[in-house]
């Protein structure tokens, strides 16, 4: 597959590999020195690894759902990467690794998305390993963080990240994904447990921008956006949205009143308790 796609292909700029393999759990290994690939997506493959060792026009990669039990990827020479995306689920089996590692000697991102889908984390805590790799930062997304869950640990990737600008936050609930509905496959979630200890002056002073999607005016997540307030002292605008029902949550037909404040009053409630007459972000609802 190797010598079809970078020795044949010698034009190709953008690629999607989905549910492609070289063998079941194999080691897909590119070299590809003369490339113009500027595009990777896998998407749903059954790579127990990939290491990227040579691709100098990489702009942007995305690897979603990967079967490995370790770290699923590697990097070698990628002077070009900027944006990365890692979305997954974790399975079972799969042992948690250490973000920085699979960073080591990419210092040039400036976009970066992690996934869970709902699922327990599957990087180790980590906080000033990631200042190399994170150097560049300059949008950081966070998605699918399960609603029991906690969110304040997401802080350690700002402290890693003094160049952020903006910041996305997704929470995950599903109809389709608890109690019966969910598959008898998935494991028990595990809440993340991050032991930080922040030093109270640092501060990220280019945060403008908080995104946070799944917004249902928990007492925790209120008070996890007025920590931010008082870490990033020029955010100036919020943005509250509704979480995003998938398909598998509609097929159930199953009535779920939204917790998402929609209403002029609750927006207003909602407004009065961030800014606290300490605040004057401004903030907006989407639905």
């Amino acid at each position: 597959m190797h010598h079809l796609l970078f020795d044949c292909c010698k034009q190709l700029t953008h690629l999607t590999l989905h549910h492609c393999d070289t063998g079941s759990f194999s080691l897909f290994k590119i070299d590809a020195p003369g490339s113009k690939l500027r595009i990777l997506e896998i998407e749903k493959c059954r790579f127990l690894r990939i290491d990227l060792v040579c691709l100098p026009k990489l702009e942007k990669f995305l690897w979603e759902t990967w079967v490995s039990q370790v770290a699923p990827l590697t990097f070698g020479f990628v002077p070009s990467l900027g944006e990365l995306e890692l979305s997954s689920g974790s399975n079972c089996d799969q042992r948690l690794f250490r973000l920085s590692e699979l960073l080591h000697g990419v210092t040039s991102i400036h976009t970066l998305t992690l996934d869970f889908q709902g699922e327990t984390l599957w990087v180790q805590p980590e906080m000033e390993e990631l200042r190399t790799a994170f150097s560049k930062l300059r949008k950081l997304f966070v998605r699918g963080i399960f609603v029991e869950f906690g969110i304040s640990w997401t802080t350690a990737f700002l402290v890693a990240a003094p160049s952020i600008e903006m910041l996305h936050i997704e929470v995950w609930e599903h109809t389709c994904d608890v109690g019966e509905a969910r598959p008898a496959s998935y494991h028990d979630r595990k809440s993340p447990r991050w032991e930080m200890h922040l030093d109270s002056s640092s501060e990220n002073r280019l945060l403008k921008e908080l995104e946070f999607a799944g917004f249902k005016s928990l007492e925790q997540q209120f008070t996890f956006i007025r920590s931010m307030l008082e870490r990033c002292p020029n955010l100036q605008k919020i943005v509250l949205g509704d979480e995003e029902q998938c398909d598998d949550c509609d097929t159930l037909k199953v009535p779920r009143p939204s917790r998402f404040p929609s209403k002029e009053d609750e927006q207003e409630m909602v407004v009065k308790r961030i800014r606290d007459e300490m605040f004057s972000p401004e903030i907006f609802f989407y639905e």
